[in-house]
């Protein structure tokens, strides 16, 4: 298994909830960022939030196994606004210039806005072999540097206007793995990362000043040679007892990549086995959970000037704002009506035959006015009287019959879609919000020829 092949899976996982719609740093969803995979340092861990994640799995192999492990996260950067108090063509070689912090500012059409950036970090271990790490466990500390740069923003004139302050701080930490064999050729592997980044005492309590510290979506690939991981979602009748008995803290393994099930993703969002990027997605909206038309409309939906802070908000914001207004109406029509099994494969929904007795069963319910009501049919819906908003907007239409079914108290239930529902395919495959059920009192059936 090549690590490329679920890089996608991984980066989706990375950048979870990295800039939520409407994606403008004035909302408050983009205030409150880095809410997945947050490991942080062990000053902080008294707080509530862990210093540590860890992850146990199970590993089918023998001697020659061999293991690697690729824990990834972000780092957080801040990035100020500066504002120069006189315009220059130089910066200072050291140092910063005479400049005042603000929010936004406007430098000749450029829009400026603070924000938090990220840098991707990546540690590898391995090649391990589990018969090597069944004593003594493998620990690997690592540490990164922080950084303080500033980027000038030059106006029409030349000048220096105003400039982009990016600054990082120095984080450590410690992976470790080790390995406990179950069976001849049965481990039970534990992999963990830990937050040892010191934090001084005046800032100690203070949560902003942990988050620039911390590892921010923080998850792990697994991958192994000459050896298979056993899934814990759906783990063979043998192992069921054994894989019960994994400990998983922050972090949700699944099987990932192709059925040979030589890699695992140690996620910190809850996944199934073998999840995979639509293959109709034009590219990453950063909410996984999310659907992407429902968000693409609301995209094309906002102002000139929400679009125009968008923009500003960094690379990622700005190539999905193109990205959007760049899909075509087929580009969305296959955002449209896709379902999927347990096993991530599309199918495509198709309409439902029209007209035609041998094109479907015909299910027969015995109305009180003596004329029989079959699937098919068309009505004419008569709510009751005291409904809901949906009785008062449904009646008087004229609809199709799709089913009559009867419930535990035999009671009659007549299942209809409405002519003029564009999406009437949709209800015919039974979604929820093209399909309505009405009594067979609140059901008028039209004579052939009768209605539109």
């Amino acid at each position: 298994m090549k690590l490329d092949s679920i890089r996608a899976i991984a980066n989706a996982v990375l950048y979870e909830g990295y800039i939520l719609y409407p994606y403008r740093p004035s909302s408050i969803k983009n205030r409150q960022r880095w809410t997945f995979g947050g490991v942080f340092p062990q000053a902080f861990d008294q707080q509530g939030d862990a210093s540590r994640m860890e992850t146990q799995v199970l590993l089918r192999g023998g001697e020659q196994a061999a293991l690697n492990i690729h824990f990834r996260f972000l780092q957080v950067m801040t990035r100020e606004v500066g504002q120069l108090a006189t315009p220059t063509r130089e910066l200072p070689e050291e140092g910063e210039p005479a400049l005042t912090r603000v929010p936004s500012l406007h430098v000749d059409g450029r829009e400026l806005l603070a924000w938090e950036e990220a840098i991707e970090r990546e540690i590898d271990l391995g090649p391990l072999r589990p018969a090597d790490i069944q004593e003594v466990a493998t620990v690997l500390p690592f540490h990164f540097e922080g950084a303080h740069e500033i980027e000038p923003v030059r106006g029409a004139d030349g000048c220096v206007a105003a400039v982009l302050i990016r600054t990082s701080h120095e984080i450590q930490g410690v992976v470790e793995a080790r390995a406990e064999k179950l069976a001849t050729d049965l481990w039970m592997l534990t992999i963990g990362i830990e937050n040892v980044t010191p934090l001084s005492g005046a800032v100690r309590d203070e949560r902003a000043a942990a988050q620039l510290r911390a590892f921010a979506s923080t998850h792990a690939i697994l991958t192994v040679e000459d050896g298979a991981f056993v899934s814990l979602l759906d783990p063979p009748d043998d192992l069921r007892g054994t894989a019960a008995q994994c400990r998983n803290v922050g972090a949700f393994p699944v099987l990932v990549g192709g059925q040979d099930n030589s890699a695992m993703l140690a996620s910190p969002i809850i996944l199934y086995d073998h999840p995979a990027i639509a293959p109709e997605s034009p590219g990453d909206l950063f909410d996984g959970t999310e659907i992407d038309e429902i968000l693409t409309l609301r995209i094309l939906a906002m102002t000139d000037a929400e679009k125009r802070e968008m923009a500003c908000v960094d690379a990622r914001a700005r190539a999905l704002l193109e990205r959007t207004h760049a899909l075509t109406a087929e580009d969305m029509a296959r955002l449209h009506g896709v379902m999927r099994n347990h096993q991530s494969q599309a199918s495509q929904i198709e309409p439902p035959p029209m007209g035609g007795d041998h094109e479907k069963p015909r299910l027969v319910s015995l109305l009180e006015s003596g004329r029989s009501l079959c699937v098919g049919a068309r009505v004419r819906l008569r709510p009751k009287s005291g409904g809901d908003i949906m009785d008062i907007a449904l009646k008087d239409k004229i609809a199709v019959v799709e089913a009559i079914e009867r419930d535990f108290e035999d009671r009659i239930h007549v299942a209809v879609t409405l002519i003029d529902d564009p999406g009437r395919d949709l209800g015919a495959a039974g979604f929820p919000g093209h399909r309505f059920f009405f009594s067979q009192e609140e059901i008028e059936p039209i004579a052939a020829g009768d209605g539109p």
